[in-house]
């Protein structure tokens, strides 16, 4: 197995019976950061080396050293001395439920997040650190966007869908060169507005199946009014709270964000992060489920006020699939590596950290291809 800086990470021998080595696939070093999503595993310290032990067999060793953090997800039990030694190194330990929810995060008292959380503030008033880093995750999302479109238009089996969705494509390809040149806040809110615009009015042209019931009647949202909307919402409050998680996880604030405006109680940042993966792990997730008739018209409900929402069935579907979805590995064009999706926001709240402490000079968000 390779770190993300591809150095080998030494393991024990195998063991014989092939069942047993899923496990280990859900275990990366990624930016130096071990996560380890294996339920079961027991993580020790061993001199200076983390070590991995899953149903009583060392998996995993990474020597401590190369590491600044470790994330557990779920049923992963961390033992006392190895809570202690990460605590004074200042390296930071991060619990989060199976779904990617933060629950708590160990820090020692030499632990830095307290001037990563003043550089975040102060990027606020610096004139142009807000419109850079807006700027960059609105181009990731049209990027993307515009990659989702492509992808719909060549699988579509209509000549007016494929069509429809070119088109959509292309005033997305211009939008992005226009956003090159913006230089202020509101102009880089209004080309992701725009685009959203653009990219919703073709929404429907990706539906090859029951067309009828997933209709996009425009994007509403409290409440949905639509099937479509519906889903969406659903996917949306999901990795809305998996970005919230990856930026407590690494010690930022989710509240203080660039392109969404502040207001009390609105997770701004949070809502940033999630704008470049919508398009990926939400979007296209839930064309999936209706073209591939895992998401029928019988697995939602009607409110008297006019509300849309899925019923537990269709909770139930939505949320199979989303967690299949998040073990998937894709390409990450930074790291040059495949990094499974649900790891995505967490590896991107990295790098927006390691961009507010001056370590990269721009923001890298996430790119599909």
């Amino acid at each position: 197995m390779r770190g993300a800086r591809g150095r080998r990470i030494k393991t024990h021998p195998r063991p014989t019976n092939r069942s047993r080595l899923r496990p280990i696939s859900a275990m990366h070093e990624l930016l130096n950061v071990l996560y380890v999503q294996s339920q079961g595993a027991v993580l020790h310290v061993e001199h200076d080396t983390v070590r991995v032990e899953l149903e009583h067999e060392t998996v995993l060793r990474a020597p401590l050293l190369r590491l600044s953090g470790i994330v557990v997800f779920g049923q992963v039990t961390v033992t006392p001395f190895l809570i202690q030694r990460c605590a004074e190194d200042g390296r930071s330990l991060v619990w989060l439920d199976r779904h990617g929810r933060f629950k708590a995060r160990v820090e020692g008292p030499t632990r830095g997040n307290v001037l990563l959380r003043r550089a975040q503030h102060l990027a606020l008033s610096e004139p142009d650190r807000p419109w850079r880093i807006a700027r960059q995750i609105t181009a990731a999302k049209i990027q993307n966007s515009r990659q989702v479109l492509l992808r719909a238009s060549r699988e579509a089996t209509s000549s007016d869908d494929s069509r429809a969705l070119s088109e959509a494509a292309e005033h997305l390809a211009d939008a992005l060169g226009r956003l090159r040149d913006a230089k202020d806040l509101d102009v880089v809110r209004g080309s992701e507005g725009e685009a959203a615009r653009t990219y919703f009015d073709v929404f429907d042209h990706m539906v090859k199946v029951d067309s009828a019931s997933f209709t996009l009647d425009g994007r509403t949202r409290r409440p949905p009014r639509d099937r479509a909307n519906a889903v969406l919402s659903f996917l949306y409050a999901l990795l809305q709270a998996e970005c919230a998680s990856a930026l407590e996880g690494v010690g930022l604030d989710p509240q203080v964000g660039y392109l969404h405006a502040l207001r009390p109680g609105r997770p701004a940042l949070a809502l940033d992060l999630m704008e470049e993966l919508r398009p990926v792990l939400a979007d296209r997730l839930a064309i999936t489920l209706v073209n591939r008739r895992q998401l029928t018209a019988e697995q939602f409900d009607a409110t008297p006020g006019g509300a849309v929402l899925l019923n537990e069935e269709g909770r139930r579907t939505v949320l199979a699939a989303y967690q299949h979805r998040k073990e998937e590995e894709i390409e990450h064009r930074v790291l040059n590596q495949k990094v499974p999706f649900g790891l995505i926001p967490h590896v991107q709240a990295r790098l927006l950290a390691r961009h507010l402490r001056g370590d990269l000079a721009e923001y890298q968000p996430f790119l599909y291809r």
